[in-house]
């Protein structure tokens, strides 16, 4: 299936003279896509960083490519060259910097990974001026029905039927379990990444012993998506340090298992200024209903603030609310650094939280909705409304990414 991103990684490589990175969890469809885009190329050249041949390509030195697509031939467009899995490689970094470096003029370039590709990382040069970033997600509702690159934050509101929805939320967004839509398929297919994700990329890449341990904090996780991360607690259940499930959250964080967010605290009286929040970017394996929907939004928000700060639209920011006296509000969007979007999600309740009206009135927000779940979709556009309301979550994921 087309995603939204080929269309725009292609023309930012014709327009920009950038490598292309393309990150995000395994199997969320970063091979297909840059397949996808390499099949609007005259001339271009895969390779995988995990088949011994490439790996042997790869190894030879930057200077293999010469023989495959020589410099010296005079071409209308630049071919692509793309290194798939290429943060496996022990000194990944500078090699793509020294490709980059020889041959910027003669080759559009896409790079790979499902882990961080940790260009910052102390010890290694930066690859600053190089390179725009990509994060590549799970599919989201607008998808579904829209591929089109967007031009402006919100979209027009767009019904996806009910069995597309269904699908999405019960079996995820990896491609290959929407698509499949099994239990049976869906069964084989988290077990085996699950044991690819911690026996071969963790354990290899993190270098990592404990690994049962850190899978048993991974079950621990699952069981706590959108809840306070108790590091204390964790570590006594775990039979580690805090300090170790800090590092260990971390790495969780780096290989795309899961991700947190902090709490706002500006602005916010008696704000809650310490503790993250965990989801995981997988909500198909959350069991409790309440979280699961949740983190089915928190997913759709992250989406929607990574691509707007990756195409230079703006700068968002993804935090949740909660003071001492536990009001909370699932999640806030910032814009430029200020309250822009508040969301509090629900399965059934629509009765405005107190805590969505009180938070309301002390922020601001341009925007302010309680989202319900087992509301049927309405055809409006709600970002034309200017008080806090209670809408139909389908209506709002439809107008987002």
């Amino acid at each position: 299936m087309k995603r939204i991103y080929e269309n725009l990684i292609y023309n930012n490589l014709k327009k920009f003279n950038q490598m292309a990175f393309l990150i995000g969890p395994r199997q969320v469809g970063k091979t297909t896509i840059s397949k996808h885009i390499r099949s609007q190329f005259k001339e271009s050249i895969y390779l995988n960083f995990d088949s011994l041949e490439d790996r042997k390509l790869i190894m030879s030195g930057q200077n293999f490519i010469e023989k495959i697509l020589p410099t010296t031939v005079l071409r209308s467009e630049k071919p692509l060259v793309i290194f798939d899995e290429i943060h496996k490689h022990p000194d990944w970094k500078n090699y793509v910097k020294g490709f980059f470096d020889l041959y910027k003029d003669f080759f559009s370039i896409i790079v790979t990974g499902s882990a961080r590709l940790d260009v910052y990382q102390s010890g290694g040069d930066s690859l600053m001026g190089r390179y725009f970033q990509y994060h590549i997600y799970p599919l989201t509702v607008t998808e579904l029905t829209n591929t089109e690159v967007p031009i402006k934050e919100f979209r027009a509101p767009k019904v996806t039927s009910e069995e597309d929805f269904s699908n999405l939320y019960k079996y995820g967004g990896f491609p290959d379990l929407y698509l499949n839509h099994s239990d049976q398929f869906s069964n084989l297919w988290h077990e085996t990444r699950f044991k690819q994700l911690f026996r071969d990329d963790i354990r290899s890449l993190a270098n990592l012993q404990e690994i049962y341990s850190l899978e048993m904090l991974a079950i621990l996780i699952k069981e706590q998506a959108g809840q306070l991360l108790n590091y204390s607690s964790l570590a006594k259940k775990v039979g580690v340090t805090s300090q170790t499930i800090s590092r260990w959250i971390k790495i969780l964080d780096r290989f795309y298992y899961c991700f947190t967010l902090r709490p706002w605290h500006k602005n916010v009286s008696r704000s809650l200024v310490k503790e993250p929040k965990v989801y995981l970017w997988d909500w198909s394996v959350i069991q409790d209903e309440g979280a699961k929907i949740e983190n089915f939004v928190a997913l759709h928000l992250l989406k929607f603030v990574d691509f707007f700060n990756e195409q230079g639209l703006g700068r968002y920011g993804l935090f949740y609310l909660r003071n001492l006296e536990k009001q909370e509000v699932d999640f806030l969007i910032t814009k430029d650094n200020q309250p822009y979007l508040m969301i509090e999600s629900k399965a059934l309740n629509k009765n405005i939280s107190k805590s969505v009206l009180d938070f309301s009135d002390q922020l601001k927000p341009k925007f302010a909705f309680q989202s319900v779940f087992n509301m049927d979709y309405i055809e409006k556009d709600v970002f034309q409304l200017d008080k806090p309301m209670v809408i139909p979550l389908k209506t709002l994921l439809s107008q987002l990414l």
